[in-house]
């Protein structure tokens, strides 16, 4: 029975240790990355592309995502407040839902499923390949070359999709309320219009960023540091979405108590 004890403790400290060298290893990537952007040599179209593969190609996805939540979401603050005959505020209860916590936390989700998964997939592929060894001989940085430029399209491209994802999802609610539910679309646009304020659009902008750096972040940590050939790059690529998700969702409940106090 002691000895059960011992092992189950034992258990418990590698684990404990494995996360925290885990975190120790992410934090000190994560500062390199940052120094990297800030530093020579520049790859403005390595920028571009991993705008291009991060920002535009998402679009869809994040629309589609955006469009059949703002939907969903109007039916049930519909269903929730008539029970207190207070359905005329579906408007403003959608905009400040949508701006501040699901557009931004549900386009989130989606990029780091898809584009997270790709820079761990890519990285990681040169990384097992040894193709990010051959730039190091080459006299390429690899940080300057794979993983400033994307760390750079997640932090802008995020923001710009959550904003879109902002209107279109409101729009979603539109459509419920003007055709599902009886509601007048020019009093459901004045509503919102004057409900909403600047912060709840800035604070999910700013959440959006946080949220773009850690995906890229997770998606090039991961790849970075795979091994073990196919099932390395498999397995690097599952754990950094998992990882940019969990964080995505401890981040913003972190941000959110920030942002309404401030």
């Amino acid at each position: 029975m002691i000895f059960n004890s011992i092992n189950i403790f034992a258990i418990i400290g590698r684990i404990f240790i494995n996360f925290l060298r885990t975190v120790g290893n992410v934090s000190i990537f994560a500062v390199n990355s940052v120094l990297s952007i800030f530093s020579p040599p520049f790859y403005g179209r390595a920028i571009l592309s991993s705008l291009y593969q991060i920002g535009f190609t998402s679009l869809p996805v994040i629309g589609l995502t955006a469009i059949f939540t703002g939907a969903a979401l109007a039916l049930n603050i519909y269903d929730g407040s008539i029970r207190f005959n207070a359905e005329a505020f579906l408007p403003q209860i959608l905009g400040v839902s949508i701006t501040r916590e699901l557009g931004p936390v549900m386009a989130a989700l989606m990029l780091a499923g898809r584009s997270a998964s790709a820079m761990a997939a890519e990285i990681g592929t040169m990384r097992v390949t040894e193709q990010i060894d051959a730039m190091s001989t080459l006299k390429v940085k690899p940080f300057n070359y794979l993983i400033a430029p994307r760390i750079i399209a997640g932090v802008i491209a995020m923001p710009l999709l959550v904003l879109i994802a902002d209107i279109i999802g409101i729009y979603g609610g539109w459509l419920v309320a003007v055709y599902g539910l009886d509601f007048s679309g020019t009093i459901f646009i004045r509503n919102l219009s004057d409900f909403l304020v600047m912060r709840d659009i800035t604070s999910g902008l700013i959440k959006a960023g946080v949220f773009g750096f850690i995906i890229s972040l997770m998606g090039c940590y991961y790849g970075f540091h795979s091994g073990g050939g196919a099932r390395g790059v498999g397995d690097a690529t599952r754990t950094a979405v998992v990882a940019a998700a969990v964080l995505i969702l401890a981040s913003n409940y972190l941000m959110t108590s920030l942002l309404v106090k401030v």
